[in-house]
């Protein structure tokens, strides 16, 4: 039996010169649909975070990205993160949960304060994400509340979601 072999993927930062690859990794993953969701109502007000936000590549090819973003909530300085994508033919070997994993250890390593996504909470919460903690929280938009999730929150967290 043959088995396909994969090259060898690498985590970088992201640099502008991966813009087309991203937005076309973005269309692929999430189409259209993907400009009407809270998620990029946020990221129009954010500050983009270039030395937080990686790609995975694989021969030359960004295969996934993953995006932090400054944002407040209340007054609280906090990290937004997304979009997190991954090609599909990449999807099932654990890619996605690298990059969530790798931004949240460079944003440790940087002293930055709790992380928000709006997400599965089955897949967050083995990076340490959870809904518990965001119950006052605020988005430019409706959402389910079970979907907002945030990670080293030292308590309940509560305002709206701001630059």
């Amino acid at each position: 039996m043959l088995h396909a072999v994969q090259s060898e993927v690498s985590l970088r930062p992201e640099t502008p010169g991966d813009a087309a690859h991203i937005e076309a990794l973005l269309d692929h993953a999430f189409g259209p649909g993907r400009f009407v969701k809270v998620s990029e109502r946020v990221r129009e007000f954010a500050r983009f975070r270039p030395d937080l936000s990686f790609c995975a590549v694989e021969a030359g090819k960004v295969v996934g990205v993953v995006r932090l973003w400054d944002i407040h909530i209340g007054a609280t300085p906090a990290l937004f993160l997304g979009p997190l994508a991954v090609h599909s033919g990449r999807r099932l070997d654990g890619l996605g949960g690298r990059l969530v994993q790798h931004a949240g250890e460079a944003a440790d390593a940087l002293g930055e304060g709790p992380i928000l996504l709006v997400g599965d909470a089955p897949y967050f919460e083995r990076f340490g994400y959870s809904a518990d903690p965001t119950g006052g929280i605020r988005l430019p938009g409706p959402v389910d509340p079970r979907r907002v999730l945030a990670r080293r929150a030292s308590g309940p967290m509560e305002g709206p979601v701001r630059a």
